[in-house]
């Protein structure tokens, strides 16, 4: 068993009271799973103080505090570690209990706004498929080499995380490809983690809510591509403004791609269409079985991504040719009438553009357009009107509905929504709160040859309303909807 002194190494400790020389089974920040051979690490979160638990966790026997204060009186038999951040701390120590396990595989994290859980998702695809014991956590699910396991969040907290990454390790995978959410960054959840690679796909608006301003939330991003290695690289695009800033500070490898400009990995695309994407990638053209431009910077960063881990280029094109699409990224379905149904995650105002853009790109002859979106609850408030505007503007009808209302009124969202819509663009929009209503409207005003897209919640299988998630799967509604059976 590890002693405290084992788990503190690289901390940044300001103070120490008691002995180090304690056996540790385990570490947590949740004062209600204390047990009495775990070390408590005291964090201050947005809504709980962990400084105001230490007194009851040592009545439960716990011999080691972590904090950032020093209580008043401290209990004789106790160790207190003052550190400088706890939640740092705790990330350090995590990896430090498990035996630093990412330092034994090939971690690769992917950042941006838009693109992170496809990306991952298909790397882990085409190193599995190429024979490869490999790992995955995202936003959908994390992966063990075949064994899936929950996922809760974009990036699991640093124990979780650890845990996850030392079962990869015992089970022989080489690889790890993980979405880094902005969120993980600030929370300091990727803290003492040793990444081979970084993958930056774009950066739009969201998570203002959380971050506040742009500026921060580009900080975020970028803070960690400032914490790479000498040893690891980092892969941008840099078509988008913010390409370049993300990596000015680091001592990472740098390598550039894009589709519009020069770079170390250019893409052009050739054909695009329902059925797939025609490229050429650094002079190699290749079909892959997804569709739209914005496939081909994910594509695009997936290639590159399998060149600086070692892969010949020719198992690589090989590889990006039999991927098959993400759970709810732009998942199509055709009805026995002949209308297309799509369903695709975009909740941001960039990416529901580029769907929509996509679409249009590529639907025939005079087939209209539906969208159905909503926007969620308890997150930022200022891309509602800006997705309503896109939807409306480039949609030839729009129903606006509800997402995840959360803790929200449904109603109080539309009304947000509905004030991005220019008045020339109402008529041809529809006002439809409940989302099974909404999806069932469109596929009874559409026709053959006509479109639906569902946008905002993609694989999710629930509906969150009131902190009681509902089962909600908008492709079990749109199948349904449309007349569509499992064997057609």
């Amino acid at each position: 068993m590890k002693t405290l002194q084992d788990i503190l190494y690289r901390c940044r400790i300001t103070g120490v009271s008691g002995s180090t020389d304690l056996p540790v089974g385990g570490i947590t920040s949740d004062s209600r799973k204390t047990s009495p051979d775990q070390v408590f690490v005291a964090i201050k979160g947005t809504k709980t103080d962990g400084h105001n638990y230490i007194n009851e966790v040592i009545s439960k026997g716990v011999k080691a505090i972590v904090c950032e204060q020093l209580p008043d009186q401290k209990e004789s038999g106790v160790t207190y570690i003052q550190v400088k951040d706890s939640t740092e701390t705790l990330a350090i120590m995590a990896g430090n209990f498990y035996d630093n396990p990412s330092a034994e595989l090939n971690l690769i994290g992917i950042t941006g706004t838009n693109g992170k859980t496809t990306t991952a998702t298909l790397l882990f695809q085409l190193f599995s498929q190429a024979g490869f014991k490999t790992g995955l956590i995202s936003t959908v699910r994390n992966m063990v080499n075949s064994r899936e396991l929950p996922s809760t969040h974009t990036t699991p907290g640093p124990l979780e995380l650890n845990d996850l990454i030392r079962q990869m390790v015992l089970e022989g995978c080489e690889y790890c490809f993980m979405e880094v959410s902005s969120h993980a960054v600030v929370q300091k959840r990727i803290a003492g983690l040793t990444f081979k690679g970084g993958v930056f796909t774009n950066l739009t608006h969201d998570h203002l809510d959380y971050h506040l301003t742009f500026d921060a939330y580009l900080k975020a991003k970028k803070s960690f591509f400032d914490s790479l290695s000498d040893h690891a690289f980092a892969i941008t695009n840099i078509d988008d403004k913010n390409g370049f800033v993300m990596v000015q500070n680091t001592r990472a490898i740098i390598k550039t791609m894009a589709v519009k400009k020069q770079a170390d990995f250019k893409c052009r695309i050739l054909e695009n269409h329902f059925d797939g994407l025609q490229l050429n990638i650094n002079g190699r053209d290749v079909w892959c079985r997804l569709v739209g431009n914005f496939n081909a910077y994910n594509l695009l960063s997936i290639y590159a991504t399998s060149l600086m881990l070692g892969m010949s280029e020719e198992d690589s094109l090989t590889g990006l040719s039999k991927l098959i699409p993400v759970d709810g990224r732009f998942e199509y379905m055709k009805s026995p009438l002949g209308i297309t149904g799509i369903v695709d995650y975009a909740h941001t105002p960039d990416a529901l553009l580029n769907v929509i853009t996509t679409i249009n790109a590529i639907r025939e002859g005079n087939g209209r357009l539906f969208t159905v979106v909503g926007a969620g609850g308890n997150r930022d408030k200022t891309k509602r009107p800006l997705m309503a505007s896109i939807a409306a503007e480039n949609s030839s009808i729009t129903i606006l509905t509800a997402d995840n209302p959360r803790d929200e009124n449904p109603d109080d969202i539309l009304d947000e929504m509905i004030s991005g819509i220019t008045p020339d663009r109402k008529k041809s929009t529809l006002i439809i709160s409940n989302r099974k209503q909404a999806i069932r409207t469109a596929c009874t005003m559409a026709e053959s040859g006509d479109i639906i897209l569902v946008a905002g919640k993609g694989h999710e299988t629930y509906q969150e309303i009131k902190g009681v998630k509902h089962h909600f799967d908008d492709r079990e509604e749109l199948k349904e909807a449309l007349g569509i059976t499992d064997n057609q």
